[in-house]
């Protein structure tokens, strides 16, 4: 199956605009930290958990996604985000804390939450793929070819969760697609030390479901399959899983000290990024120009540097009025 040129496109703007965005935020997320490092200050409190380097995973199945299609996203969720079209500037002041923030400023980074493309974090490890399970439920209810996708990581695979959701989602036929981001790690575990599997698409058989194993990061591979995975879940026919060898280049949460890794392993990972693979692949195999990569590549940018602004400038939510929203929704249901 050959990728058309613009989704290659597509998929190559994405992925610069999210590690642009997670770069970006890196930097961002140390003012006001130091010199004593301190998780409740700065321009953005609280844990962060960034994905430069996972952008494969997102845009190979976003690619094949509708606005009313459902993604869930753990603790590590924006390049999910990105590649769904949440809104980066409500995104980022939101993550910001701030009133123009797609919760008002009240999630923050792990609780984003966008109805309009109909994405949300679903909580840490696994707790995201119930409630992706209940949309592709909604979706069959209802008569619609709507897919929903649960991105976790791979130590999720481990979790009750994971095994209880699949074996309703296939007893059912639903149409829901577990995406597991491979990164190596579980915090600082090996996953060679948790998982009894050497690969966590063969947990699929179990279920009666397909499962695919993507080596090395591959976007063009991650969306081949995904386009079968998908097209398979809006024909009625059941879920699947796909896990997809990424890697972590930044800690799992900003701050760690990475004390578990090689230090020569990042620069080696480095070395085959995804993202430069993908331009090469645009320059020899499709005759993209670098003039026009370049463009891309600006326009990526030029839209993170505009949500980064709008969020840098947007106010603080007036902290008498931080619980108004809630005590209104309360007050409409009783």
């Amino acid at each position: 199956m050959t990728v058309p040129l613009q989704k290659l496109k597509w998929m190559y703007e994405q992925m610069v605009k999210i590690r642009y965005y997670e770069e970006t935020m890196a930097r961002v997320y140390e003012e006001g930290k130091k010199p004593v490092f301190n998780i409740g200050a700065g321009t953005v409190p609280g844990e962060m958990h960034l994905a430069a380097g996972q952008e494969p995973a997102a845009v190979g199945i976003c690619a094949h996604l509708r606005d009313q299609d459902t993604v869930t996203a753990p603790h590590r969720p924006h390049h999910h985000a990105i590649a769904k079209g949440v809104d980066l500037k409500r995104m980022t002041a939101e993550i910001f804390g701030k009133k123009t923030g797609l919760g008002k400023g009240k999630g923050g980074h792990m609780h984003l939450f966008d109805p309009r493309v109909k994405f949300s974090c679903g909580g840490i490890i696994a707790a995201g793929i119930p409630h992706a399970a209940g949309a592709a439920l909604a979706a069959k209810m209802k008569g619609e070819d709507s897919v929903a996708v649960a991105f976790v990581g791979e130590g999720a695979a481990n979790a009750g969760a994971f095994h209880e959701t699949l074996n309703l989602a296939a007893l059912w036929k639903l149409p829901l697609i577990v995406v597991i981001e491979d990164n190596a790690y579980g915090i600082s575990v090996p996953k060679v030390e948790s998982t009894a599997v050497k690969t966590n698409d063969r947990r699929a058989s179990a279920y009666g479901i397909p499962g695919y194993y993507i080596k090395d990061n591959d976007p063009i591979e991650m969306y081949r399959v995904s386009e079968e995975t998908v097209s398979r879940a809006r024909r009625g026919e059941g879920p699947s899983i796909i896990e997809i060898e990424t890697y972590r280049y930044l800690g799992h949460f900003q701050g760690d000290p990475e004390i578990y890794r090689d230090p020569e392993e990042v620069p080696s990972l480095r070395k085959k990024d995804p993202i430069d693979r993908l331009r090469t692949l645009l320059i020899k195999e499709h005759t993209v120009s670098s003039e026009e990569l370049e463009q891309l590549e600006s326009r990526a940018r030029g839209e993170v540097d505009e949500a980064y602004e709008f969020a840098r400038s947007s106010p603080y939510p007036d902290p008498t009025e931080a619980l108004e929203d809630v005590f209104h929704e309360v007050k409409a249901r009783v």
